[in-house]
């Protein structure tokens, strides 16, 4: 099934841990030439190329703040430079930016959440969709949250609000892209087994973990795998949709 993905180039933001870091590595498995972005964790998106490199594989590492406009606008016209093109972006990168109760948000920590949850995925998105509309198509995979669904808690519904913003983003451009053969679609992650998630506490985490179904949080590659599949052959006939990885919520 994976056998179209030999060769891709693919974007891969936030890969230097979590669900990024899972992604990137499986892509480069399948012999796609991948793109590790980071901003803070070099050291970690460092180890992982030189992992992927022992393996056989191909990569580079791509540096970019994306609260920064200028690092922002310049992400994919710089993998494209460096990999000769992009055939699949993967929006991962995000996070809320403080997480204050909603009575006391800061307008900085509502409008820094949208820009990286939001705008970013957009403006990245935008730049792959010109590049693939005049070369053939590809494919964009927006990384949502379950907040998207419930709104998100009294201390992140700034980024449940983005996330929601950036589904309904994925759906007009997966209208767009259709005549181009640029399929969108987003997934939407429950608890996933991450550094991002185990900054909640143990205790945090193991009460939120109770109200799973499958009563367990899932693992990066669960989110990863699923990136694979619409990335390749398999995912041919699929545009505009969200899928969850909710483990059962």
């Amino acid at each position: 099934m994976y056998r179209s993905l030999m060769g891709k180039r693919v974007l891969v933001t936030g890969a230097s841990s979590g669900i990024g870091a899972c992604t990137a590595e499986l892509f480069a498995r399948e012999g796609a030439v991948v793109g590790i972005h980071h901003h803070t964790g070099e050291g970690s998106a460092r180890e992982l190329l030189v992992k992927i490199q022992d393996r056989g594989g191909k990569g580079l590492l791509l540096k970019a703040d994306l609260l920064d406009s200028r690092q922002r606008d310049g992400l994919v016209p710089r993998f494209i430079t460096g990999a000769g093109g992009i055939d699949v972006l993967i929006n991962n990168a995000g996070g809320p930016v403080g997480q204050e109760h909603f009575l006391d948000l800061t307008v900085p920590s509502w409008e820094g959440t949208i820009s990286l949850n939001l705008t970013a995925p957009f403006i990245l998105a935008r730049e792959a969709f010109r590049w693939m509309k005049e070369h053939g198509g590809g494919r964009i995979v927006n990384i949502s949250s379950i907040a998207a669904l419930y709104g998100g808690s009294e201390t992140s519904l700034h980024y449940g609000a983005a996330k929601s913003g950036l589904e309904a983003v994925t759906k007009s451009l997966a209208r767009a892209g259709a005549a181009h053969n640029i399929l969108v679609n987003t997934i939407q992650p429950g608890v996933i087994d991450t550094p991002a998630h185990r900054k909640m506490g143990r205790r945090s985490l193991d009460n939120r973990v109770r109200t799973i179904p499958l009563r367990r949080p899932g693992k990066p590659r669960d989110v990863a795998g699923l990136c694979l599949f619409l990335a390749s052959e398999g995912g041919d006939y699929i545009t505009g949709q969200t899928f969850r990885v909710t483990g059962g919520e």
